[in-house]
C-alpha cells in the first residue's frame, strides 16, 4: 500500500476490515492485500488509482443486504470509495460484510439460536455441529 495513491484510504479499509471480526487474516497474493477466512473474502483491484475497489471474491455467497455493494453477475461484488469521508460513511456497512463473511463460514455458537426439542432438551435449529 505504501506509495499509492489512495494509501490512507487503503489502510483505513484495511482497517475496518481487520478490526470487524478477529477472525479474519490478511496476506499478499498477485501483488495486493488478500483478506481471508476460511477461503478469500476481499482483495484490492485496480490499486494503482486515486479511488479504491475493493473486490469481494464470492460476494453473491454473502448473505444480508448491504446498499453500496455492486455487482449481479455470478460471484464477484464490489464496493468502491472515491475519497476518505466515503470510507468513513461506510464504515459500519463494511464491517456488517466482513462479519457476515465470516459467520457464512464458521457460524459461532452465539449465532444459533436454541429451541426446546423432545423431553425439554435444548436442539440446536441450524446445522452447526452439536457439543
Amino acid at each position: 500500500m505504501e506509495g499509492k495513491p489512495a494509501e490512507p484510504m487503503l489502510r483505513r479499509v484495511r482497517d475496518v476490515i481487520m478490526w470487524a471480526d478477529p477472525r479474519m487474516t490478511e496476506y499478499l497474493k498477485y501483488g495486493t492485500v488478500q483478506f481471508a477466512f476460511k477461503g478469500d473474502f476481499a482483495n484490492f483491484v485496480q490499486h494503482d488509482k486515486k479511488t479504491v475497489s475493493l473486490m469481494f471474491n464470492r460476494g453473491a455467497k454473502i448473505p444480508g443486504k448491504f446498499p453500496h455493494v455492486e455487482g449481479t453477475g455470478p460471484s464477484a461484488r464490489f464496493m468502491r470509495f472515491a475519497d476518505l469521508a466515503e470510507v468513513e460513511a461506510r464504515t459500519q456497512e463494511l464491517s456488517n460484510v466482513t462479519r457476515a463473511w465470516c459467520e457464512l463460514m464458521e457460524p459461532t455458537t452465539k449465532s444459533l439460536t436454541r429451541k426446546v426439542g423432545v423431553r425439554g432438551r435444548p436442539r440446536a435449529t441450524s446445522k452447526a455441529p452439536r457439543s
